[in-house]
């Protein structure tokens, strides 16, 4: 039997830098919702990759930022927390925005902490190479960073050399998981994040922050279909009327785009019932929090 090796490699990066992107590409498919807004990622999901003998657990970790709420802060100790005792810490970059408020405070975390760390910049297909490498020089001298790597998350370029170096860190041990399995989270959370996903796409512009979905009712039906009953929760009555959209449209459109995609990832056909709620406290709520799989920060 083949030795085999299993580990956890933290994905860290300032906000919309593409790490739910890079997970699902080192993945193959699909786990982590990706979104143009900012903060997307709320809790820990994760992913499992396989490279030949090794299974590498993906923390993909809300971005970090300087937490202004208690959402916020539970999002960015929950990203730390992500990278507590992983075989390897790979911070994601976006050179192109750069986000350099955003990405000093990682950097000088970084700086201090144990685990092997990989410097991982983004988006190659689109950045000039002189700034590129000047912005690897720098950030090289200010972590003790094992690793360069230069991908691009979205097209997949140089992410496959990347995996079977990452691959070549994970300690020898029996794998977590079994070997179909893509993601820890179930489908009754992963339903709730494909719903917000297309929530964000659709009113990018118009729908702040503010909004999330939850779950009431997943029940499996006896003719093989789901029936999946969810939650839009906002905090002002006019972010209600901008979700359901004129005659109910946007709403419509929203669960249309969600129920296909689910069907797809699911196998089996979905019925998706969707309201919207208006709750100006609900990112005070415990309970949500524990839904989005988030502590409570005090």
């Amino acid at each position: 039997m083949t030795d085999t090796r299993c580990g956890v490699v933290a994905v860290l990066g300032a906000p919309n830098s593409g790490k739910s992107t890079l997970v699902n590409q080192l993945v193959g498919q699909k786990v982590a919702i990706t979104s143009a807004k900012a903060q997307t990622t709320r809790a820990r999901m994760m992913g499992i990759a396989l490279e030949g003998p090794t299974q590498m657990i993906l923390v993909d970790t809300p971005g970090i930022f300087a937490p202004k709420r208690r959402l916020d802060r539970a999002m960015v100790s929950a990203a730390w927390e992500g990278a507590e005792a992983a075989d390897a810490v790979l911070l994601l970059v976006d050179p192109v925005k750069q986000r350099r408020h955003e990405l000093e405070p990682v950097i000088q975390a970084l700086d201090q902490r144990p685990e092997r760390k990989i410097l991982v910049l983004n988006k190659v297909d689109v950045a000039k190479k002189e700034p590129l490498l000047a912005l690897a020089q720098e950030l090289g001298s200010k972590v003790d960073f094992a690793e360069i790597y230069f991908v691009s998350a979205l097209t997949g370029d140089g992410v496959p050399e990347m995996k079977a170096a990452l691959a070549g860190m994970m300690p020898e041990g029996p794998w977590m998981y079994p070997e179909d399995q893509v993601s820890d989270a179930s489908e009754r959370l992963l339903a709730t994040e494909i719903t917000r996903e297309q929530l964000y796409r659709q009113l990018h512009e118009e729908l702040p922050y503010d909004s999330a979905v939850r779950p009431e009712k997943y029940i499996q039906r006896p003719d093989g279909s789901v029936e999946i009953h969810q939650q839009i929760v906002v905090m002002r009555d006019n972010q209600r009327a901008i979700v359901l959209g004129k005659g109910g449209s946007k709403i419509k459109a929203i669960g249309e785009a969600a129920r296909k995609e689910l069907s797809e990832l699911l196998g089996q056909k979905v019925h998706l019932f969707l309201h919207v709620k208006t709750d100006e406290r609900w990112s005070e709520d415990k309970e949500m929090f524990e839904e989005m799989g988030l502590d409570w920060v005090r």
